[in-house]
């Protein structure tokens, strides 16, 4: 009598819940499997619940109460002005429960099983079994056709100088998102989109604020032309910067924390009440049961192929743990092209642009190459260039300061880089993201039509201006 062939429990496990998770989730369970989310926390994950989400809810928070000091330029005026720090927090963390219960109601609907606890793998048939420590105690061990690893990344720490969050006065992205007390000084080591978000929402409110970078100049990704202009901004709003610095030492003392820095040789200390640490992320690949199973890593990232497939038979990886850019948007595209892969979708993986931005005052957002890194590829470009000052719809809203740059392959016209500062310019980088995408040219750009008046018009004429063709300029 022949065997009873074995059955999965499931044909899909997704381990991690965040924006690379479940929305792999969904696009399986859209295409038919039978799909179970492994969650040790949060549905929602790290951006829904502590990241991207509620610090747009404080950054709005902040960016109302400062806009009060400028009614005067718009013929109002009010009197005794203040914020309520307590409910600026609560409405932040309100909006992350707001979401955090629309991703569960998301995976009822798609009628996708959510076991709460901890995974690990182990050597499985079809791909790697999962052994879960349940919540709620004990555990259970569950069998897939395939495994998505989204398990995403944490805030790196650095212990031996003393940079390791506390909860008291050393803090990381959890500790600044929900304080018992506004601080009145901070110093913030990391000047990427953490580090300048941060900085940015507490100098809103009032806080005296210097940010440390190591390399020479802040937001070191971004094109060096943004990167100029973003720190005087930032500075104007009173933001301090301390550039080419190492940090040696971070110490609690007092009523406050002591951060050393050396600069060129010379040593000095800062003092805050707190240090916000923005020196990157580490990913979640410990403890898991990765090592017993031969997955290829690469400095602590899983190691995947352009269908996010690992080296071992039945696994996938997604989002944060499996390398930069450490971006939701990335690993939500990640995450639907898996689940279409797993199931049966057997199309290329068309690597769209990966678009970056940073929600301060000013808005800053890029896609594609920077100018430098095209001259040092050698490549011959043409740069075109455009102010928000002297844009109409900028003029009329007050929100002047910025500017939109385009780069574009001098030999075949193709847009291969796109920079922007300025009041929402988050919300307009996709146009050039979709640009990039459809390798379009300067005689499509040129050749589209703008809505008027809108800030978005400066796209247009940063793209005319790279051939000589700007028009109010």
């Amino acid at each position: 009598m022949a065997a009873t062939p074995q059955t999965s429990d499931f044909d899909l496990i997704i381990i991690g819940s965040g924006p690379g998770g479940y929305v792999a989730a969904i696009r399986a369970a859209q295409l038919g499997q039978k799909v179970a989310v492994v969650e040790r926390e949060n549905l929602g994950g790290i951006c829904l619940n502590w990241g991207c989400i509620p610090t747009k809810a404080l950054l709005k928070s902040g960016e109302k109460f400062e806009s009060l000091s400028h009614l005067k330029d718009y013929g109002l005026s009010a009197e005794s002005v203040s914020f309520d720090f307590d409910a600026i927090i609560a409405r932040s963390r309100g909006v992350a429960k707001q979401l955090n219960t629309g991703v569960g109601f998301l995976m009822k609907k798609n009628k996708i099983e959510v076991i709460e606890g901890s995974a690990r793998l182990e050597k499985g048939r079809d791909a790697p079994t999962v052994v879960i420590e349940l919540k709620a105690g004990g555990s259970r061990t569950v069998e897939a056709k395939a495994v998505i690893l989204a398990v995403g990344a944490r805030a790196k720490a650095i212990p031996q100088i003393g940079l390791e969050a506390d909860g008291d006065r050393i803090w990381a992205y959890r500790e600044a998102m929900a304080p018992k007390s506004m601080p009145k000084s901070i110093v913030v080591i990391g000047s990427g989109a953490i580090g300048i978000e941060f900085g940015s929402f507490y100098r809103a409110l009032g806080a005296e604020v210097t940010v440390v970078e190591a390399v020479d100049r802040i937001m070191p990704v971004e094109d060096e032309e943004v990167s100029k202009a973003a720190r005087k901004s930032f500075e104007r709003r009173g933001m301090k910067f301390r550039t080419g610095c190492k940090v040696t030492k971070v110490s609690k003392g007092g009523a406050g924390v002591q951060v050393a820095i050396e600069t060129g040789g010379k040593a000095e200390t800062l003092e805050a009440e707190v240090c916000i640490s923005a020196v990157g992320i580490t990913a979640n690949t410990d403890g898991i049961g990765l090592e017993a199973l031969g997955v290829n890593m690469d400095r602590g990232h899983i190691t995947i192929d352009g269908h996010c497939q690992t080296n071992v038979k039945g696994l996938f990886a997604i989002g944060d743990c499996a390398g930069a850019p450490w971006l939701a948007h990335k690993a939500s595209h990640e995450g639907i092209h898996a689940a279409e892969f797993i199931a049966g979708f057997k199309t290329p993986h068309v690597v769209s642009p990966i678009a970056g931005c940073t929600y301060a005052q000013p808005q800053v957002a890029s896609v594609g190459i920077t100018e430098q890194g095209a001259r040092e590829a050698g490549r011959e470009v043409k740069i075109g260039r455009f102010p928000f000052k002297v844009n109409g719809k900028a003029i009329a809203s007050g929100d002047t300061d910025g500017f939109v740059k385009t780069i574009f392959d001098a030999k075949t016209g193709a847009l291969i880089g796109a920079h922007m500062i300025g009041a929402e310019v988050t919300e307009m980088i996709q146009g050039y993201v979709t640009a990039i995408t459809m390798e379009a040219t300067e005689e499509d750009l040129h050749g589209m039509v703008y809505p008027h008046p809108t800030m978005s018009e400066a796209m247009h004429e940063a793209a005319l201006d790279a051939y000589g063709r700007v028009i109010h300029i």
